[in-house]
């Protein structure tokens, strides 16, 4: 079972962002704009077991930016089912040749993730055994990587995130790439956000007043 270590950023300055991607030499892993559109529903039971126990269930649809649009089909598309345990408490790893960091500062779980062919299939049995898509929501991401030459980034992902509630960055991989790169792009461990995009959103429509529903867009992008 894989080990996700990730941290995000709130952005609120998306050119300032884009230099110093480029000042890295950071590349899209897609080639071209490397846009790609997901869509997500989280599954759990009536009662929201899974969510009690800090655990998620969810199905992923990832669509390239214009396949969409142009009829492609779902076999263009990926899906994929995963599985997240609770988030680990603070506690220290041995990573980066031997050495202790903390990581309590990120965001530290496990997760199994299945590549499987289309979602309609998947949904039915999850359904069939109980479940139901209770909570969905839609962004863009564009997963980026530095150039070998930067070999502290080795194993380090930096996603852009487009959201219905603002821009964000993913930073995913071991401690200490995710910490230099935070600096390099102007952060610090102060500006880490921890909460998945469910919490963010429900922290909003607090602020607004709101009801929380679907987190998708108010149209088509």
């Amino acid at each position: 079972m894989a080990r996700e270590r990730e941290v995000k950023l709130k952005i609120e300055n998306e050119k300032a962002l884009a230099r110093a991607l480029k000042k890295l030499g950071a590349k899209s892993v897609s080639g071209g704009s490397g846009r790609v559109h997901e869509w997500n529903v989280i599954f759990d039971t009536p009662q929201g077991g899974l969510a009690k126990h800090g655990q998620l269930l969810r199905i992923r649809t990832e669509t390239p930016e214009g396949r969409a649009k142009k009829g492609a089909g779902a076999s263009k598309s990926r899906v994929v089912l995963t599985f997240k345990r609770p988030p680990e408490p603070s506690m220290t790893d041995r990573e980066m040749g031997g050495r202790v960091v903390e990581s309590g500062r990120h965001k530290v779980r496990e997760e199994i993730e299945v590549e499987v062919a289309e979602a309609g299939n998947l949904t039915r049995i999850l359904e069939g055994l109980g479940m139901r898509g209770w909570f969905r929501y839609e962004k863009y991401r564009t997963t980026f990587k530095l150039p070998t030459t930067a070999r502290w980034a080795v194993g380090l992902l930096i996603e852009l995130d487009e959201t219905p509630i603002g821009t964000y960055v993913e930073l995913e991989g071991p401690a200490e790439a995710i910490d230099r790169a935070a600096r390099e792009l102007g952060f610090s461990s102060r500006d880490y956000v921890l909460k998945n995009y469910l919490a963010l959103y429900i922290d909003q429509c607090r602020r607004k007043n709101e009801e929380p529903r679907d987190m998708v867009f108010s149209k088509s992008r």
